[in-house]
C-alpha cells in the first residue's frame, strides 16, 4: 500500500478525527502521537494495529480490564542519560521506576490473559522486563522522594552525626535560654528564628551581657536577636556535616545514574510502548462511543459497507440527541463505479465523505461504525476531489484547479485506487464540461479503478447506465414534501427536482414556465421521466413495505391458527378416549345389572358367580399383559407426569399471582377519573351498572333502577361518562 496524500486526508476531515482521538488520550505524549496517525503502508503492520485496537475495545465489556497505563514523560531524563557525567534528579528516578513498574504490570497481565489479547501480548513481548532498575531506585529513594539513610554506610554515619549535633545545639540553646531568662536579659517572646536558626530575643539594654553573634534586631530596635556562643560551635560543626551529607547524596545519585545509563534505549522503548498503548486505548474509547467494530478485511477487491455512519456526523448528532441516517453501499469488480445523482442537500456529499473517511480510518488502524456483516478491501491510494478548491495563492479558478486535480488522477489511477469526486464536471460550460467529465470517467473505467462520483449531468447518468460494471444511484427525495430522506438507492439515476424545489421556495409559476421554455424539450422530458420513476419507485417501496407487513401478520395468524388447531385436535382425541372408556363402562355395567336381576329372580349364587367370573375374564383378555418391570416403569412414568403437572400448576399459579400484583399496581397507579352526575359506574367487586344521582364529599348516590345505594367514590370505576 502507498501513503495517502495529505490533501485527501484534509478533504475527508481526517485531522478532525485525530483531534477527537487525541482528546481521549491520558498522557501528553499520547496526545501528540495521536495527531500524527496516518494510513499504514504495510498491510501486515496495519492488521496488527487493528487487532490490538479491537482487543482493547473488547476489554471494556469483559472482567479482565487492561491495567492503567498512565505515566509522566522521561524525555529530559533520556537526554541527560545520553550525556556523560550527568546526574539525574530524584523526581527523574521516580518517573523512570514508575514506567518500569507499569510496563512490568502490563507484561505480567498480558501474559496471563494472552488468549484474550494475543495481539497486545505479542506487541508487549518486543521489550524485556527490567526489575533491577525499580529495585535499585527503591533501595536508594523512599516513597516520599528522599534518599534513604541506608543508601550508603557513609551517609548513614553522617546523618547519625547530624542528629547528635542537632541534639547538642538544642541542649546548649536551652541552657543559655534558661540562664539569660533567670537574669531577666530576655524579652517576653524569649526566642525567635532567623535564617533557620534559633536565636535569643535579648533586650537591647543587655546586649553586651549576652555572649554570642548578633543576627539582627526588631524594627523598633528594642530587641536584639543573638545566637548564643555555645550554640555557635555546634552550628559550625552541623554546617560541615550537612555539606558532607550533600556531597555523599550527590555521589550516590551519580552512581545510580551510571547504573541506569546503559538502559536508556530500553527506557525509551518502555515510553514508546506506553505511548502506543495510550493511543490504542483512545482509539478503543472513540470506537466504543460510536459503536464501531473491526469489519472483515478481504482480498477480493470488494467494498461492502452496511449501515455505515459518518463518524463526525454521528457523534455530533448523538450529542444533540438527533438521528443519523446510515448508508449501505457496495463496490466490487462487477460494479466498480457508482454515479450518484439527485437534488442538492439530499446527502450526496455526506455519502461520498462517509465512504472515504471510513476507508482512510480503517487503513490508519481505527475501528469504524458499520454493520458486523460489512467487508472491506484495502486500496493502495484514495483520491478525492471534494468541495470548492479555488486556489487564490496560485491564481487558479475552481475549474482550473479541478482539471489539475483530474490530471493527477489520470497519473495515479489503477485497479488498486479508490476515487471520490463531488460534483463531477462542474465549473465550466455544462455541455463542454460534461463531455470532458465523460471522457475522464471512461478512462477511470478502463483502468478498472473503483470510485463514487456525484453529478447533475445527464450524460454521466446515461454513461453509467451503458457501462456494464458501473451503476447509477440516487439519494431518495420525498416528491410531496420535497425533503431529503438521506437514503441511497442503487440502480437508477435521480432527478435534480430543479423546478419542484424552485416552486417550493416561492418562485412564481410564470417564471418557472418561462425557464422551461428556454431549455431543450427533451431535457425537461428526461428529467421529468426520472422524477416520475423516482415517485413510482417510492410508491412501490411503500407498497412493498405494506405487503411485507401484511405477510408477516398473515404468517403470525397462520402460526396461531396452527397451534389452536393442534390444541383442538389434542382435546378431541382426549374426548374420544374418554367417550370410548365411558361406553365400555356402560356395557360392563349393563352386563352386571343383567346378572344381578337374574340372581334377584332365581336367588342362585352359582350361576351369578359363574357369570361374574366370565365377565371379568372377558375384560382381562382385552387388557395387554405387562411384566412387573413394565408395570413399574409405567407407574414411574405416571408419577413423573404427575410431578411435572404439579410443577406446571404451581408455576401457573405463581405467574397469575405476579400478573395480579402487576394489575393491582397498575390499577393503583392509574389516575382516578373525575366523576360527574349522570356518569354510568359500577363497584370494583360488582357487576351491576348504575348512574350517579348525587355527589358530595367523596360520597356518591348510585341509582340501580330498582334501588339506590350510598358508596365512596374510591370504590367506583367509570363505565361510561355522561355525554
Amino acid at each position: 500500500m502507498q501513503r495517502i496524500h495529505s490533501k485527501t486526508l484534509e478533504d475527508l476531515e481526517f485531522p478532525t478525527v485525530l483531534k477527537q482521538i487525541s482528546a481521549r488520550c491520558n498522557t501528553e505524549l499520547g496526545r501528540e502521537s495521536a495527531l500524527l496517525i496516518a494510513p499504514f503502508a504495510s498491510q501486515e503492520e496495519l492488521l496488527g494495529i487493528l487487532g490490538q485496537t479491537s482487543e482493547y475495545l473488547s476489554s471494556f465489556s469483559n472482567e479482565n480490564r487492561i491495567p492503567n497505563h498512565g505515566f509522566d514523560t522521561i524525555n529530559k531524563e533520556l537526554q541527560l542519560l545520553n550525556i556523560e557525567n550527568t546526574t539525574l534528579e530524584l523526581s527523574g528516578f521516580r518517573r523512570i521506576a514508575t514506567i518500569c513498574n507499569t510496563v512490568g504490570i502490563h507484561k505480567k497481565f498480558l501474559k496471563k490473559f494472552k488468549e484474550y489479547y494475543p495481539q497486545l501480548y505479542a506487541f508487549s513481548e518486543n521489550w524485556e522486563e527490567n526489575k533491577s532498575i525499580p529495585e535499585e531506585v527503591g533501595n536508594v529513594i523512599d516513597k516520599f522522594g528522599e534518599v534513604r539513610d541506608t543508601a550508603s554506610t557513609d551517609l548513614k554515619y553522617i546523618r547519625q552525626q547530624i542528629n547528635e549535633v542537632r541534639g547538642k545545639i538544642n541542649q546548649s540553646f536551652g541552657a543559655a535560654l534558661q540562664r539569660y531568662q533567670s537574669s531577666d536579659f530576655l524579652d517576653e517572646i524569649r526566642e525567635s528564628v532567623m535564617e533557620n536558626r534559633r536565636v535569643l530575643a535579648v533586650k537591647a539594654m543587655h546586649r553586651r551581657k549576652v555572649k554570642g553573634t548578633v543576627m539582627g534586631s526588631s524594627k523598633t530596635g528594642s530587641i536584639v536577636y543573638i545566637v548564643p556562643e555555645a550554640t555557635l560551635t555546634y552550628t559550625r560543626e552541623l554546617n560541615n556535616l550537612e555539606y558532607d551529607e550533600k556531597e555523599e547524596v550527590q555521589r550516590i545519585l551519580k552512581e545510580l545514574t551510571d547504573f541506569v545509563r546503559p538502559y536508556s534505549d530500553l527506557l525509551k522503548g518502555y515510553q514508546d510502548y506506553l505511548t502506543h498503548i495510550d493511543v490504542t486505548a483512545a482509539k478503543a474509547k472513540y470506537a466504543s462511543e460510536m459503536n464501531a467494530i473491526l469489519p472483515e478485511i478481504n482480498d477480493k477487491k470488494q467494498l461492502v459497507l452496511k449501515d455505515a455512519y459518518h463518524p463526525l456526523l454521528y457523534l455530533s448528532n448523538k450529542s444533540k440527541r438527533e438521528k443519523t441516517w446510515p448508508q449501505t453501499i457496495e463496490l466490487h469488480p462487477e460494479n466498480r463505479i457508482i454515479v450518484i445523482s439527485g437534488p442538492n442537500a439530499g446527502g450526496k456529499s455526506i455519502t461520498l465523505k462517509t465512504i472515504g473517511l471510513l476507508q482512510v480510518m480503517l487503513q490508519s488502524g481505527m475501528l469504524i461504525p458499520v454493520h458486523e456483516r460489512s467487508s472491506i478491501c484495502l486500496f493502495d491510494s484514495v483520491l478525492t476531489d471534494i468541495g470548492d478548491n479555488q486556489s487564490i495563492e496560485n491564481h487558479l479558478s475552481t475549474y482550473s484547479y479541478r482539471l489539475k486535480n483530474m490530471n493527477a488522477f489520470l497519473k495515479k489511477c489503477n485497479a488498486r485506487t479508490l476515487f471520490l469526486i463531488d460534483e463531477f464536471g462542474t465549473g465550466s460550460d455544462p455541455e463542454l464540461g460534461g463531455a470532458l467529465a465523460e471522457a475522464f470517467l471512461e478512462v477511470f473505467y478502463e483502468r478498472e479503478s473503483f470510485g463514487v462520483i456525484t453529478t447533475h449531468y445527464a450524460n454521466l447518468k446515461a454513461l453509467a447506465d451503458e457501462l456494464p460494471h458501473a451503476t447509477n444511484a440516487n439519494m431518495r427525495f420525498n416528491s410531496k414534501t420535497l425533503e431529503p430522506t438521506f437514503q441511497l438507492v442503487l440502480g437508477e439515476a435521480g432527478s435534480s427536482f430543479t423546478f419542484e424545489v424552485a416552486q417550493k421556495n416561492g418562485i412564481p409559476y410564470s417564471l418557472i414556465n418561462k425557464a422551461k421554455k428556454k431549455i431543450e424539450r427533451g431535457k425537461v422530458r428526461f428529467d421529468a421521466t426520472i422524477a416520475k420513476l423516482q415517485k413510482e419507485r417510492s410508491k412501490m417501496m411503500q407498497t412493498g413495505s405494506r405487503l411485507q407487513h401484511e405477510e408477516t401478520k398473515a404468517k403470525e395468524e397462520a402460526e396461531r391458527l396452527e397451534k389452536l388447531n393442534a390444541k383442538i385436535k389434542s382435546k378431541l382425541e382426549n374426548y374420544q378416549e374418554l367417550y370410548d372408556h365411558n361406553q365400555r363402562m356402560i356395557q360392563l355395567g349393563n352386563k352386571i345389572n343383567t346378572a344381578a336381576e337374574r340372581y334377584f329372580i332365581d336367588n342362585k349364587k352359582r350361576p351369578l358367580i359363574s357369570e361374574l367370573l366370565r365377565i371379568v375374564e372377558t375384560e382381562n383378555s382385552k387388557r395387554k399383559k405387562t411384566t412387573a418391570k413394565q408395570a413399574k416403569a409405567k407407574q414411574a412414568q405416571k408419577k413423573q407426569v404427575a410431578q411435572e403437572l404439579e410443577k406446571k400448576i404451581v408455576q401457573v399459579r405463581e405467574e397469575k399471582k405476579v400478573q395480579k400484583k402487576k394489575a393491582e399496581k397498575a390499577e393503583k397507579n392509574k389516575p382516578r377519573p373525575v366523576f360527574k352526575i349522570g356518569d354510568r359506574v359500577r363497584m370494583f367487586d360488582g357487576k351491576a351498572v348504575g348512574s350517579i344521582d348525587t355527589l358530595e364529599k367523596g360520597k356518591a348516590v348510585v341509582n340501580y333502577g330498582m334501588f339506590t345505594t350510598n358508596v365512596s367514590v374510591d370504590q367506583l370505576e367509570l363505565v361510561e361518562a355522561k355525554k
